[in-house]
């Protein structure tokens, strides 16, 4: 399918690996410019050069820690304009209710609630200008259905969320759009200190600790960045103009339920 979006220009954050790589490969592959951040100056240009390589588009790198004032400025002065924004940001840790206190969660909210909100207003006035554009929000699976031990990650997500269920309509005249995209386990370095922390706490090793959360996934696999990246380059697409506010849940089944 021809997205319809090569020329188009993106800034995919934290896009030097895992789920942000995956995006950004995408796109890529789909013609479109980017402009890459993460923190890992080394890791972001080995990714930026191989997309270079691979798909002649144009490819920024800009390093840097988005969830930071200085960075997010740094990061939106260097793309200039753009019509297409990918959020993404590390989850915070998992633990207990009683390990939390409010330092936790205020940082938990920075990183994963205001700064893709910041971003989006920062955005949001060219893109409703030029009557075009793109906002696609990574969060999690745990927005629909909690997960218990992502206290942190469940409350700092759930906020954007709400605030994406507004704006995103308020917006939407404007030939704008802005959805969330919900991971499950993906092959990750997030999936990977999951399983370690799961092993250490039970005492079996990390094969099986992947093989139990694997079970209890109907697709019975972690899901791969090129099934999130694709996911994200059609809602980044032309043909998405009628998604409006949505969040799309991609965990291979393992959310069990009806809606």
């Amino acid at each position: 399918m021809n997205l319809g979006i090569a020329g188009k220009k993106a800034l995919v954050c934290a896009s030097s690996k895992g789920l942000g790589k995956g995006c950004a490969l995408a796109l890529a592959e789909a013609g479109v410019d980017l402009v890459l951040n993460a923190r890992g100056a080394e890791a972001l240009e080995k990714t930026a050069e191989e997309i270079r390589s691979r798909f002649q588009v144009n490819v920024t790198a800009v390093a840097a820690d988005i969830t930071t004032d200085e960075g997010r400025a740094n990061v939106l002065d260097v793309a200039g304009h753009i019509d297409i924004l990918v959020t993404n940001a590390g989850g915070p840790p998992p633990g207990m209710w009683s390990d939390w206190e409010r330092d936790d969660f205020i940082a938990a909210i920075d990183a994963n609630m205001l700064t893709p909100i910041t971003l989006i207003k920062s955005v949001l006035p060219g893109m409703m200008d030029q009557g075009w554009g793109r906002i696609v929000n990574i969060t999690s699976q745990s927005v629909r259905a909690p997960i218990p031990q992502l206290g942190l990650s469940n409350s700092a997500r759930a906020g954007l969320t709400g605030y994406v269920a507004g704006t995103s309509r308020q917006v939407a005249p404007h030939g704008v759009t802005i959805n969330n995209l919900l991971p499950g386990i993906h092959a990750t370095d997030r999936a990977i200190s999951l399983d370690g922390k799961v092993a250490a706490d039970t005492g079996i090793t990390m094969d099986e600790a992947k093989s139990a959360r694997e079970a209890t996934i109907p697709a019975r696999r972690y899901g791969t960045l090129e099934d999130f990246g694709a996911t994200c380059a059609f809602m980044c697409s032309q043909h998405a103009g009628f998604m409006v506010g949505q969040n799309v849940l991609l965990d291979g089944g393992a959310t069990n339920m009806t809606m």
